[in-house]
């Protein structure tokens, strides 16, 4: 008998990754439109939610590390979406904060998961279906976020 457990068509990770590359593709052309990357949407979506917050909230909320984050904050620094400003109250703390353009990007980019949904949604696939899959996804996020923290 033939062990099946490491075929790549039996991976639980494996749509996962692929869709998640497949979905940031969709996403391009409508954020090159906002002169946007994916990850500086992700930025800019965690800012429209909770403008002015630390570096530290930003990197908690996207799963990323600081220094992966910091470069990609001065980038945006430079096109004047946001401003990186010292705390008073703890220098070692970095506040973010959008600027008027930063903020008025959130109008423009309202349309943007309508747009994917259209994509998602088919004959097959419905919005409980999409808001499902959402639900049980963050739910794995959460027992993974706690189980690799033992392995940092």
């Amino acid at each position: 008998m033939e062990n099946t457990q490491l075929k790549l068509g039996n991976q639980v990770c494996f749509p996962i990754y692929s869709v998640s590359r497949l979905l940031t593709k969709a996403y391009r052309p409508h954020l090159e439109q906002l002169g946007l990357t994916y990850p500086q949407y992700l930025v800019l979506l965690v800012l429209w939610e909770k403008d002015k917050c630390t570096v530290n909230h930003i990197t908690e909320k996207l799963f990323l590390n600081t220094n992966t984050l910091s470069p990609l904050l001065k980038r945006m620094e430079k096109m004047n979406l946001l401003e990186r400003i010292r705390s008073n109250a703890d220098e070692r703390n970095v506040i973010i904060q959008l600027t008027d353009t930063g903020s008025q990007l959130k109008t423009l980019a309202l349309s943007i998961p309508e747009n994917l949904l259209k994509t998602l949604l088919t004959e097959n696939i419905t919005m409980n279906d999409i808001t499902q899959l959402r639900d049980t996804l963050n739910e794995w996020i959460t027992i993974l976020k706690s189980d690799t923290k033992n392995l940092e």
